[in-house]
């Protein structure tokens, strides 16, 4: 009986970096603190810096109404036109967007002023990919999966730069550069998926193959987070996803003799820790 847990569960270098700067900043009190949207998916982390006194914005109304502080943009970054209005806005603005969402900003940003259509693929909804779209000024799609690549509007002549959000499913993402080939289409391919979660997605991959069941621990709401549970899931029917150890039933584990054990890059290491010291206690 035992438990694998991932090695590269929890926090990626770009949320490490976030959530760094806005403890420094909440310590050095001087003003209040804000940031632009959750500085992570992870309700936990969110809340913890809630009792450091920092607030979260959810709006440009909200920054409006602000007359001194500190502003930090979230690891997700945020569109050209939502950093214009920070920057006017007074306040001290910190950027604590990941270096490698900045990377596809300024991929987008050279796609429209080469007057290419810039491809995404990702998840519309997703605040990483907003931002990301609102750095180009030409046309955007936003391409979630293999279908919607299959049926994109693209004319014969028209040029496209392809990139893909930071957490998106890197197998997947594969397959849609196949099919816009497969449709005559060979145009700039930029694979920014994060190193990170290739990494992360490959070990959780070769995990599940060969464990009982799986455990899985993050945010709702977080991206690479819900990608693991669907990789998990193919090799291993048992797996399980949760945000902390009170989501856990133990019961089923009583019956498993190997479990293992992957948490999103927005999952801090005290909870991975809690869960696989359970986990081991069931086995």
């Amino acid at each position: 009986m035992k438990v694998l847990k991932a090695k590269t569960a929890g926090f990626c270098f770009g949320v490490r970096r976030a959530v760094d700067l806005v403890i420094q900043q909440a310590e050095k009190q001087n003003g209040p603190v804000y940031t632009y949207g959750p500085i992570i998916h992870n309700e936990q982390v969110v809340s913890e810096l809630s009792g450091k006194g920092v607030r979260v914005l959810n709006s440009l109304d909200e920054l409006n109404t602000l007359k001194e502080g500190t502003l930090i943009i979230r690891s997700h970054g945020v569109s050209r036109r939502e950093e214009e209005i920070m920057k006017q806005s007074g306040l001290k603005i910190l950027d604590a967007t990941c270096p490698f969402v900045k990377k596809i900003h300024r991929i987008a940003e050279e796609a429209g002023r080469s007057r290419k259509t810039f491809l995404i693929a990702g998840d519309p909804d997703h605040p990483e990919v907003k931002g990301i779209t609102g750095w180009t000024s030409g046309r955007t799609e936003v391409i979630r999966d293999a279908e919607d690549a299959a049926r994109i509007p693209l004319a014969e002549n028209e040029h496209f730069v392809l990139a893909a959000q930071t957490t998106f499913h890197a197998g997947k993402f594969q397959d849609i550069v196949e099919i816009l080939r497969e449709r005559g289409y060979d145009d700039f391919v930029m694979n920014t998926v994060c190193s990170a979660t290739d990494e992360r997605q490959a070990e959780a991959r070769e995990i599940a193959k060969t464990v009982d069941a799986m455990v899985v621990i993050g945010g709702r709401h977080s991206s690479n987070t819900r990608k693991l549970v669907e990789i998990c899931s193919e090799s291993c029917r048992n797996t399980y996803f949760i945000e902390t150890l009170g989501d856990l039933d133990s019961k089923p584990f009583q019956s498993f003799s190997c479990v293992g054990i992957t948490a999103g890059a927005s999952t801090p290491n005290s909870i991975i820790e809690e869960v696989t010291k359970h986990v081991r206690s069931k086995l």
